[in-house]
């Protein structure tokens, strides 16, 4: 018989987890979301009109729907850049967004043309370099041996063969293969990542894709445990909502920095995760990434 801690949820939440869950893109490495706001630099658009347009397509969406694997990668290209092409669309999804946030709105385009090909390889080659923080921690964790350790992850399968025809990017001809993985950021280094994990879970492979419910009952049967005894880190606040939801504990990863992510992971753990190196290294690149931002607003 147990001792009825384990209705307690104060007690709970001092028990040190048997498994980590991590997201990959965002959290383990660079996040798509900033070859999506160098796209929209690139373009004339405003901030994270993009990523609006993607999210407010939904579960039907095509990035949505490549992400289960029922779009293969050059179909998806092609209506990816068809979807977030719709003026009316992006325009309504992005001034209801700014009003929601009480924002004001800027100009918006009159007229849209998104290379889905361009895009979505800007938004992989920001996905291949490990966070040094993330990368010690997970060496550390890996060598404790107290804990189980998983990636919870939104991907797409690989391409294993050239594009039979130009997939609507702005290249004149078909890539080969080998350029197309290229164009992806797809190398060694992602074998590398994989092989920190206990288990890799892939939204392309089970089918389903964070928030689904379903994803993460998924990966707690492949872990064996119970909600409360798993920690989860995510950069996505919808995802982490979704997983709280269910009764795990979750750990919000910044855009800015891992550092405050991996601290609140300290103590979960109680294992100090950080070399001290690294993160004084990390604090001097967050105050220079500071002053750059504040020398680029505009003077009123």
């Amino acid at each position: 018989m147990g001792d009825g801690n384990e209705n307690n949820p104060f007690l709970r939440a001092m028990v040190p987890p048997r498994a980590i869950i991590f997201d990959i893109g965002g959290v383990v490495v660079g996040s798509p979301l900033v070859g999506i706001n160098l796209y929209e630099q690139e373009k004339g658009l405003p901030h994270d009109y993009i990523n609006v347009g993607i999210t407010a397509r939904g579960r039907k969406g095509a990035f949505q729907r490549f992400e289960r694997s029922e779009l293969a990668l050059y179909a998806f290209y092609k209506t990816f850049g068809e979807e977030l092409s719709d003026l009316n669309s992006m325009n309504r999804w992005y001034t209801e967004f700014c009003k929601a946030r009480r924002r004001e709105v800027p100009q918006l385009p009159t007229d849209l043309q998104i290379d889905g090909r361009h895009l979505f390889g800007l938004m992989m080659k920001q996905s291949t370099r490990i966070d040094p923080l993330m990368e010690t921690a997970l060496k550390r964790l890996r060598a404790s041996g107290k804990f189980r350790l998983a990636a919870l992850t939104n991907n797409f399968a690989p391409p294993t063969a050239a594009s039979p025809e130009n997939s609507g990017g702005e290249s004149a001809h078909a890539p080969t293969l080998e350029e197309e993985l290229e164009h992806l950021g797809i190398s060694k280094e992602s074998q590398r990542i994989r092989d920190f994990f206990d288990e890799y879970i892939e939204s392309a492979v089970v089918g389903m894709r964070k928030p689904e419910e379903g994803i993460y009952l998924y990966a707690l049967d492949k872990l064996k445990v119970r909600p409360d005894e798993v920690v989860f880190l995510d950069d996505i606040g919808h995802n982490l909502k979704a997983a709280a939801k269910l009764g795990i504990r979750t750990i919000r990863v910044s855009a800015a920095s891992c550092l405050q992510a991996l601290r609140q992971l300290e103590q979960e753990t109680g294992i100090e995760l950080l070399d001290e190196r690294q993160v004084e290294f990390e604090k001097e690149r967050i105050r220079e990434a500071e002053m750059a931002k504040n020398a680029r607003k505009p003077k009123l």
